[in-house]
This record gives C-alpha cells, sequence and structure tokens, in this order.
C-alpha cells in the first residue's frame, strides 16, 4: 500500500492543450498589443465571435482574463473597452523603464557571463525571424524579451521580475511607438536599431549605452499625443515638454 501511494505522488504531472478561454485570450492580447484592437476601442462581441470562430461565452471569460490583466475595462453604458492609456500612464510607463534598463546597464556592463550576452543574441535573432515574417504582434513580443534580455545583462534577478512585470503596458506603449514610426522604419530598420545597441553594449562602455538608449527609443508616438489622450497631469505635461527639447 505505501509503495503503491509513492507511485502516485511521484508520478509525472501532466499538463493539457490550452482550453478556448486561453486561446481565446491569447488571441485577443496578440491583437490589441499589435494595434487591431486600440487603446479606448469598444469591444464588439458579435464581430469577435465571427472573427475568432468561438461563442459567446468563452470569449466574456476571455475578456474576463484580460481585465484582469488591465488590457480591458467594462464602462457603464459602453461595455467593455481596450483600456485607454493616459498621458500620465505614458510618463510612468516611460520613466519607470528608463530608470530600470539605466540600472541594469550600470549593474551588467561591461558583460562578465556569456551567458548573458548569448541570451541578448538570441533575443535578437527571434526579433529578426519575426520581422523577416512581418508578425507585427509577435515582433513586438520578441522586441520586449530582447529589452528583458538586457535587463538581465544585470545578472540582477529581482530587477529582471519588476521589469517584467510591466511586460503588457510596456508593449501598449511600445506598439504606440511602433505604429508611429510605421511610415519611416520598417521592420528590418527596427531590428538595425537593436542589433547597433548590442553592438555598443559589445564595447563595455556602459556610459556610451546609457547614451544609445537615451535616444534608441525615439519617441515617435509623443507627436501630438497630449491631443489624443486624457490625463494631462502637470508633471506629465513637464516630462513630455522635456523628451520634447532633450
Amino acid at each position: 500500500m505505501t509503495g503503491s501511494a509513492d507511485n502516485t505522488t511521484s508520478a509525472p504531472h501532466i499538463v493539457g492543450p490550452p482550453s478556448l478561454v486561453e486561446l481565446a485570450a491569447a488571441t485577443l492580447r496578440r491583437m490589441i498589443v499589435g494595434g487591431d484592437l486600440l487603446c479606448g476601442q469598444r469591444i464588439v462581441e458579435n464581430r469577435l465571435t465571427g472573427q475568432l470562430g468561438i461563442s459567446r461565452p468563452p470569449l466574456r471569460e476571455a475578456l474576463r482574463v484580460l481585465e484582469r490583466e488591465g488590457l480591458v475595462r467594462q464602462v457603464p453604458r459602453k461595455g467593455v473597452i481596450v483600456t485607454p492609456l493616459t498621458l500620465h500612464d505614458i510618463y510612468e510607463i516611460c520613466t519607470l523603464r528608463a530608470e530600470f534598463e539605466r540600472l541594469a546597464i550600470r549593474l551588467g556592463v561591461p558583460v562578465t557571463d556569456p551567458a548573458r550576452r548569448a541570451r541578448c543574441q538570441q533575443a535578437l535573432q527571434a526579433m529578426t525571424d519575426a520581422a523577416h515574417a512581418d508578425d507585427r504582434p509577435a515582433y513586438l513580443e520578441r522586441s520586449f524579451e530582447f529589452h528583458v534580455s538586457v535587463v538581465g545583462l544585470s545578472g540582477h534577478a529581482r530587477l529582471e521580475e519588476a521589469y517584467r512585470s510591466l511586460q503588457l503596458q510596456l508593449m501598449l506603449s511600445m506598439a504606440l511607438n511602433r505604429r508611429a514610426r510605421e511610415e519611416h522604419e520598417t521592420l528590418d530598420g527596427d531590428v538595425a536599431r537593436h542589433t547597433h545597441l548590442l553592438e555598443i553594449i559589445d564595447t563595455g562602455d556602459p556610459q556610451a549605452v546609457l547614451d544609445e538608449l537615451a535616444t534608441h527609443g525615439d519617441r515617435s508616438f509623443l507627436d501630438g499625443i497630449e491631443d489624443t489622450v486624457d490625463g494631462h497631469t502637470d508633471v506629465a505635461l513637464a516630462w513630455l515638454a522635456q523628451q520634447r527639447t532633450s
């Protein structure tokens, strides 16, 4: 009897395939990050059930998953909308991201662990593959993973965890930036910018990397943004003015 119980408890855990709700949530997440569903846009259930080929119950459960993640919200008399980013949200996201990345560079450059450098190269290759496939949602995901790998150069697990906790908010901001840049920069051009950043990291000069990061994320999406979003706090407006003069 004892042996039988031991065999039962040591059996490997079997992970089943993703549920319909998980698949729907993943698809909606990619649609939001990829710009098919825009910040502030109303979610039309009838349209999505047709697009996704599912009924309303799993769709509504998937929307509840995204609501818990902060990607959508319920609005009285409007239904479910994609969570809008305010100017103050964008200020907080961009400044916090910059501080995380600056700390990571100060701790991680020059690079002392070849495995950390290899992780950056692998992330860059994944970006390149997504660019060649013209898969924009996947490209944004791979781009985020590249920046996580740069933060990972620090070898600071808690810093990387804190950076990753901002993933969905950062990707919404990155999606806004990517859409604004599409008129004058291809995905291949974006890969080239990230390749250049990695080349500067390889010089081992942390200040040179910090200087590159200061202009790396050309914030084209900030042009005229105060006319398209709410949340005009004094601190956010002051930050926006500083971004345009620096």
